[in-house]
């Protein structure tokens, strides 16, 4: 992809505000460990009643303007393959044959109380919001996706089609709709009550509450409680969590706690950044320079071949039509003779008759 100056010069402005500023998600990048803002948002999923009916993934795509899946929502059948969140999906369904028979499992950001996304992210482009969620500012971001690999529930997505704004996208939470005092889609829409959305407190106190009142049912367990310093998305089932495709060996630590061997660089790095940008902007132009000329070499090329074949088309055209032209003269020179030839032998005739 091509860098103007205009954009270089942006992502050196990034890199500025990063460091001057980065210190808006202190909990991650400090490493220290955050309970949560008081009152936060959440949401409960239920595995046991979901019926895979795929009513959220419509209204995700409908509420995020995403491009219509190849198969209609109503189509079930793509529930016999296992998807992740994607950048044209940021909500997936999937089908899980358990224990206890068939399992249904929504999967998107479970939005982490200390994000490894944003721990790792210098320039905070990622930040945990008071309502809960995680958001995504893609003013600041420079590409460089270290929150993909950081992320344990491999969530973001980057928009690798997009050869000029790419972004690194992922679910919100549908923050904007909080902000209005609205539901998410997801939940708004679920026919069967699988998604609960309440204060991540209250939602706890619902889980413990249905576990309590059928444990034969429900196992002793709320996912997101405590995985990975806790979750602002949680889940809870009648069957071990690792049967529906959920990891069982994240532990319960934080991952700025886990990333803050890494994270005592990242000064240095902000400090090297607009260097490793200059040259990568140098190497950038120089190949767009080395580019130009192949591409005015090749051109150049293109157009002698051409005219190569243009005259050599044009030599076997005329070779053909002078061919063509003496052979139509020999033709004409024939019937000439054969008319000539036969208006003697009609002149002749009569003269033989009246000789006799």
């Amino acid at each position: 992809m091509a860098i103007t100056r205009r954009k270089f010069l942006g992502w050196l402005g990034a890199v500025g505000v990063g460091t001057t500023s980065g210190k808006k998600n202190a909990h991650a990048s400090a490493g220290k460990e955050f309970a949560g803002y008081p009152d936060s948002l959440g949401v409960l999923h239920d595995e046991t009643r979901c019926v895979g009916c795929r009513s959220c993934e419509d209204a995700c795509h409908r509420i995020n303007n995403l491009p219509e899946p190849e198969k209609p929502f109503k189509d079930t059948s793509i529930l016999n393959d296992k998807r992740r969140p994607d950048e044209d999906s940021y909500t997936v369904v999937n089908k899980y044959e358990t224990s206890k028979g068939v399992r249904f499992r929504k999967i998107q950001c479970n939005h982490c109380l200390e994000p490894a996304c944003a721990s790792v992210c210098f320039v905070t482009a990622f930040s945990k919001q008071p309502s809960g969620a995680v958001t995504y500012d893609p003013s600041v971001c420079v590409g460089c996706r270290y929150c993909m690999i950081a992320c344990p529930f491999e969530v973001p997505a980057y928009q690798y089609n997009d050869a000029f704004t790419p972004e690194v996208v992922k679910c919100t939470m549908c923050a904007p709709r909080l902000e209005k005092g609205e539901l998410p889609g997801c939940v708004e829409v679920c026919p069967k009550e699988a998604l609960t959305f309440g204060k991540r407190n209250d939602l706890i106190k619902i889980a413990r509450q249905r576990i309590s009142k059928d444990p034969d049912h429900y196992v002793d367990h709320i996912y997101g409680e405590k995985e990975m310093g806790g979750t602002s998305w949680m889940y809870v089932s009648d069957v071990p969590f690792e049967e529906t495709g959920m990891r069982e060996d994240l532990g319960n630590t934080p991952a700025p706690k886990l990333t803050s061997g890494a994270l005592h660089v990242v000064p240095m790095v902000v400090a090297l950044w607009p260097v490793f940008l200059t040259g990568m902007y140098g190497m950038t132009k120089r190949r767009e320079k080395i580019a130009a000329v192949e591409k005015a070499h090749a051109v150049a090329k293109a157009v002698q071949e051409a005219e190569t074949k243009a005259a050599d088309q044009l030599l076997h055209a005329m070779e053909t039509a002078k061919i063509q032209q003496e052979n139509a003269l020999i033709i004409a020179q024939a019937e000439k003779e054969k008319a000539v030839k036969a208006a003697l032998t009609k002149t002749d005739t009569p003269k033989s008759e009246e000789d006799s």
